[in-house]
Formats: C-alpha cells, structure tokens, sequence
C-alpha cells in the first residue's frame, strides 16, 4: 500500500466495486502483520486516529461513537434485564466500553480472535481501547465460534463487533454462527450483529437476515450513520429468542440526563426507535423474511 507515499489512505474493496473512502494522512502511528490480518493505525487531518484492518477502516476518533453505540444500545435497550453480556470481536474495545455504560449490566465476557488489536488499540486508541480496562470485562484471545460451543445458555445477548465477511471474519456471517449464538443464549436472550450497508451490499443484508431468522423467533434490520465507512451507513441484524420482543421499541427508555452522565453522543430512544424506519426498497427486500 502505497498510502503515506501520495500522503492518502484510500480504501479500495471488492466487497464495494468501484467505491473508495480517501483520507488525508498525517503520519503512520503503527504497523504490523498479526497472525490474521494487517494492523495499521494512522493518524488522520480530518478524521483523527483511525484503525485500518487488511485495508479496511474499522474505526476513526471522529465517528467510531456512533457506530459503537448503536451496536451496544440497540439490542441493550430491546431486552428487559441485561446483565449478562457477550461480545464477540471488537478487539478495538469500543464496543465493551458502551455495554458497560448500561446499568443493568454486570457481566461482559469478550473472545476476540487476534491479540495483536487488543494491544495496538490499548497502545494507540485509548479512547477505545479504556473498554477492555473496565471491571466488568472478561477478556479472552480466541476464536468466538469455539468459545460459545462450551458456554450454553449463559447470556442475555451476544453482540458480534466483527469486521467485513472477508477473511478472518467470515464465519460469522453464516446461518451456523446464528444457530450456536442462540444455544448461547439465556430464554429470552437477544443477539446483534454488524451486517453491512444495503446501498452496497443488499444481497448480503438479506442473506444475513435469512441466517438469523432461520435460529431466532424475531429479527430486524437497523440502521445508523457512520461516515467514515462504506456509503456513510451500515447497519446490525437483531434477533430475539421471545415473540415479545420488538426491537422498534425500546424497553429501556433513558433520560436526557442518564444520557449526559453516560456520555452517549448520538444513541436516544428516538434514534433508536429512527434506527428501524427502513428507505421502501430496503424494507422490500426484506418483507418476504419479516415475522412482525
């Protein structure tokens, strides 16, 4: 990659053809070839810090907030007692420091994959990183899949802060992943998971969508606005073990002020409510899987 030569990082992907987010650059923080994957952290004019995994941006300073607390959030305020929670990936540990914030919940137990994240992002992204510090986090180095095989119904929702269907991430996008997340799963339990853009990717929302349905009695698609990533968008496929649950309306509903002392910058009851209101040609696509 030639990005510090021309003083841009362009991200380039076949998963997106012919689509390139471009950042000015300031300088190269770290890089280092895991056991997985190329780990780059840059520091950027516009967009400050920025976590770049195998050529794809995971996470800038300037953004990150929305997407983790939406991820978090979403399926937090959809359940009504949360206290035992499991993160899947999200190594960068934006994920846990937002699940933590709620008071409900008590346990977190994370299993990422690649220790090298761990480390670069507590090195490097302590905005970050601070979630794999909080008491309540269990950390483990290794493979989710393997992991939720010898822990059954143990949580109240499972929340997989993966990278993009490629490489090492692929295996939990497919309809066996959402089959073993729901033998993880306490009765009741909740799962969400990153599933892509339906401006680029709509086949892949859909099949996501189909996998989760096949293992959960209701799921849905939500939406929130990230632009650093692909289109600006992306979305999390939810599901629910309990016909009552109905993610359009949260059970949690939090004050402005909870919200303040929680510092959470763009999660509300209204945009999580927003979260759910689909453009006509996504909601389409989706009609013919829907329970609800």
């Amino acid at each position: 990659m030639d990005a510090m030569k021309t003083g841009w990082f362009s991200e380039i992907n076949d998963f997106w053809p012919g689509v390139s987010l471009s950042l000015e650059l300031e300088n190269t923080l770290h890089r280092e070839k895991s056991q997985y994957q190329d780990v780059l952290v840059v520091q950027t004019k516009t967009y400050g810090k920025a976590l770049i995994l195998d050529g794809i941006i995971q996470c800038t300073e300037k953004d990150e907030f929305a997407y983790q607390e939406m991820i978090a959030f979403l399926p937090l305020c959809s359940h009504p007692n949360p206290k035992n929670v499991l993160i899947v990936g999200g190594g960068d540990g934006g994920v846990a420091r937002e699940v933590a914030k709620h008071p409900n919940v008590e346990r977190i137990v994370q299993v990422e994959i690649d220790s090298t994240v761990l480390e670069v992002s507590k090195k490097y992204l302590p905005f970050m990183g601070v979630g794999l510090n909080n008491p309540k986090v269990t950390l483990n180095v290794g493979d989710g899949f393997e992991f939720m095989k010898q822990h059954t119904k143990e949580f109240d929702v499972i929340i997989t802060d993966s990278s993009d269907p490629i490489g090492p991430a692929e295996c939990l996008f497919q309809e066996s992943y959402f089959s073993l997340m729901k033998t993880a799963l306490k009765p009741g339990g909740i799962v969400c998971s990153q599933a892509g853009t339906a401006w680029m990717n709509l086949d892949h929302v859909v099949k996501t969508f189909q996998h989760c349905k096949s293992s959960f009695a209701i799921v849905d698609y939500g939406i929130t606005s990230v632009p650093s990533y692909p289109t600006g968008q992306i979305g999390f496929v939810l599901g629910g073990l309990s016909t009552e649950t109905n993610f359009k309306v949260p059970k949690r509903i939090f004050t402005e002020e909870e919200l303040d002392k929680m510092n959470l910058r763009y999660y509300s009851s209204e945009v999580h409510k927003a979260a759910f209101v689909l453009p006509r040609f996504v909601e389409k696509a989706l009609k013919s899987y829907r329970t609800t």
